[in-house]
């Protein structure tokens, strides 16, 4: 039988979460499974516990397409991160929530020993989720940049004293230029993110469908937007633009975006695969997330009649 290789990702830098990840690989260990580690990861552990000196290292020892799940412990950014080491693997991924605010992650640190043991009897479901494929081309309309995103991408300004002038195209129309401090293109993963900060829609996670938030803008029509899931959305930085612009991706990847720049975005062909170890509302998530008041409802419990 093939040996399962589970990814564990870990911030080095609290001691709940290196303590926890010591846990997990022991659990592991003892299950004949093969716990591995990400490179940036293994060198930071190492530092702070010899123990992890002898786990396995991904792209060393183990290819990341042998990787059956990512174990993530720590908040949303943490598995933002672990999205990115599975992409190209397409690994799903398990979050373990360490104390932070997110929405992405499974379930909370009190629970760790027991979805370790769920994940080695195998008894978890994938739930696949939009992303979003991102492409820079330059003025002359070469592709320059290619990346992707499961929260968000956001067309910012690069300095903070000017704004950007853009036009903003759906499906190869133009609907509205005007000048902004940014724009934001969201999944329904990442409505609770940036996109909820912006002003924008919360979008359930079982609707398919891009938000666009315009940031700060000096226009009349300059609103939240919906649009389909397989819609192309353009945003060009205008020549006449003062300052250059910023592509970020999920906070964590970007592109700088000089005047006559543009940026498509659209649906990725590939989902980003997150393990699910029971059925939690979404609506359940939003209450406890940002501990929304909800006394005096009366009615019915889940899984009740209404």
């Amino acid at each position: 039988m093939n040996e399962r290789n589970i990814l564990v990702v870990a911030h080095a830098g609290r001691v709940d979460t290196v303590e926890a990840a010591r846990r997990v690989i022991d659990a592991l260990r003892e299950a004949g499974a093969r716990p591995v580690l990400a490179a940036d990861d293994h060198e930071a552990l190492v530092a702070v516990d010899g123990f992890f000196a002898a786990t396995d290292v991904l792209g060393a020892s183990v290819d990341p397409a042998e990787l059956e799940l990512a174990i993530v412990l720590g908040g949303d950014g943490t598995i933002l991160r672990a999205a990115e080491l599975v992409r190209d693997a397409g690994a799903p991924v398990l979050g373990i929530n360490m104390g932070h605010v997110g929405f992405l992650a499974e379930i909370d640190r009190d629970d760790m020993d027991k979805a370790v043991r769920r994940v080695i009897d195998r008894d978890y479901e994938v739930e696949e989720r939009l992303a979003l494929s991102v492409r820079v081309k330059d003025a002359a309309g070469d592709v320059v940049y290619e990346t992707w995103a499961l929260n968000e991408a956001t067309v910012e300004k690069a300095s903070r004293e000017r704004m950007i002038e853009v036009v903003l195209e759906i499906d190869g129309r133009p609907l509205s230029s005007f000048g902004c401090d940014g724009m934001v293109i969201s999944t329904p993963t990442g409505s609770t993110a940036y996109n909820f900060s912006a002003g924008g829609p919360v979008i359930w996670p079982s609707v398919e469908a891009i938000a666009v938030v315009p940031l700060s803008a000096h226009a009349l029509f300059a609103k939240p937007l919906v649009v389909s899931p397989d819609a192309a959305v353009a945003i060009e930085m205008l020549e006449r633009t003062d300052g250059s612009g910023i592509l970020w991706c999920d906070g964590r990847r970007s592109h700088d975006l000089p005047p006559g720049a543009r940026v498509v975005v659209r649906r990725s062909s590939r989902p980003v695969r997150l393990a699910r170890l029971h059925p939690t509302a979404f609506t359940d998530r939003l209450v406890r997330k940002f501990q929304l008041p909800v006394e005096g409802w009366r009615g019915q419990a889940l899984g009740t009649p209404s």
